[in-house]
């Protein structure tokens, strides 16, 4: 279903749905009075999975429809679509916190927005994984290595080496925000290390999205800064449109803010970081690789691995996207494969003691 009261932008985000054969468009509706009508009158073959929801509508807006769709049964998917600005962002982050899956940024009517191959991309997939993980039970077993009936990946180093490391660093994309979250609920308040996060994001997101994971009760979270000192017991967000890198001062290390050009079409991107980590630590190093399309963090874990680090990655099962941390999975880099929850619950193990 979509929700949005620009015809503009119900027709556009139409078109590029219906390129795919996976995908139908059961409803298009202006005001979110009209997709609670839709949704109850809709017999099962016809009820909407997916619901995208615009948040500034007459009538009913998003927010106020947002827990009203997610009471319906059954419970459809919601994925927000937001505007690229401070208050769509601050939007977007109490839309999470209140039960949407995800979010898109809200296309433009031009040709260029809409011809956008990376937009198309990530419309695409997180409709077609929100949708399929939508369809299971919530609940999952606890850290588990990737199933040896997939002959397509590698038998995976299995069992936590009981060394704590000194910096862990979570690389994530494509359905990032709720995995992010349901992991660092799982962490101590002060954790041994510092933990940096990379989400790939736009400017202005990440900073809501640092303020959304300090509430959960998990260590503090904060959008990291030029200068930063990395300190044990943090949670450091990079900030959209950065990479986000360390350089070693005397006996600290602080945190520094690139503008080199994107990698894997992404600033800030995963690998630049864990370049830099490696480079600051060593062999000391844990990568922890979430959900989200195309390989980014790959190379960086590689140099993980031939450093002695620890290399760890989600599940397909319990990803919207199995891209960034499948392509890790299938070289042969994940030591431990798990829902955000159970990799949550390992770091806490793992990193809640101190070295």
């Amino acid at each position: 279903m979509l929700c949005d009261d620009s015809s503009t932008v119900r027709s556009a985000l139409a078109r590029l749905l219906e390129t795919d054969p996976g995908i139908r468009i059961v409803a298009r509706v202006g005001d979110g009075a009209q997709a609670l009508a839709a949704l109850d009158r809709a017999a099962p073959p016809d009820r909407a999975q997916v619901v995208l929801l615009d948040l500034e509508m007459p009538v009913m807006d998003g927010m106020t429809a947002l827990p009203l769709i997610l009471q319906r049964e059954p419970r459809p998917v919601v994925i927000v679509a937001s505007a690229l600005t401070q208050r769509g962002a601050g939007a977007t982050m109490a839309a999470l916190r209140a039960g949407a899956s995800d979010y898109i940024p809200k296309p433009g009517a031009s040709a260029g927005a809409l011809a956008d191959p990376h937009f198309r991309g990530e419309l695409l997939a997180k409709v077609k994984g929100w949708a399929r993980l939508g369809q299971k039970p919530a609940a999952r077993p606890a850290v588990m290595p990737a199933p040896a009936a997939r002959p397509s990946v590698p038998r995976v180093r299995t069992g936590l080496r009981a060394v704590v490391p000194t910096v862990v660093c979570i690389g994530s994309s494509t359905g990032g925000p709720q995995a992010l979250a349901a992991l660092i609920r799982r962490l101590p308040r002060q954790p041994a290390v510092p933990m940096l996060v990379v989400q790939h994001m736009p400017r202005g997101f990440t900073a809501m999205l640092a303020q959304h994971l300090d509430t959960l009760g998990g260590p503090p979270v904060s959008e990291a800064r030029e200068g930063d000192v990395l300190e044990a017991g943090r949670i450091f967000v990079a900030p959209g449109d950065r990479h986000l890198l360390t350089r070693a001062e005397g006996e600290q290390v602080l945190l520094r803010l690139s503008e080199a050009p994107p990698e894997n079409f992404c600033r800030p991107a995963v690998d630049p970081t864990l370049r830099s980590l490696v480079a600051t630590f060593g062999h000391s190093v844990q990568a922890v690789i979430l959900t989200g399309m195309g390989q980014d963090g790959l190379a960086g874990c590689q140099l993980v691995a031939r450093a002695e680090g620890q290399v760890w990655a989600q599940d397909e099962a319990s990803s919207v996207v199995w891209g960034m941390p499948g392509a890790v999975a299938r070289a042969g880099l994940a030591a431990e494969q798990g829902t955000p929850e159970s990799l949550g619950d390992a770091l806490a193990k793992l990193c809640g003691r101190r070295a």
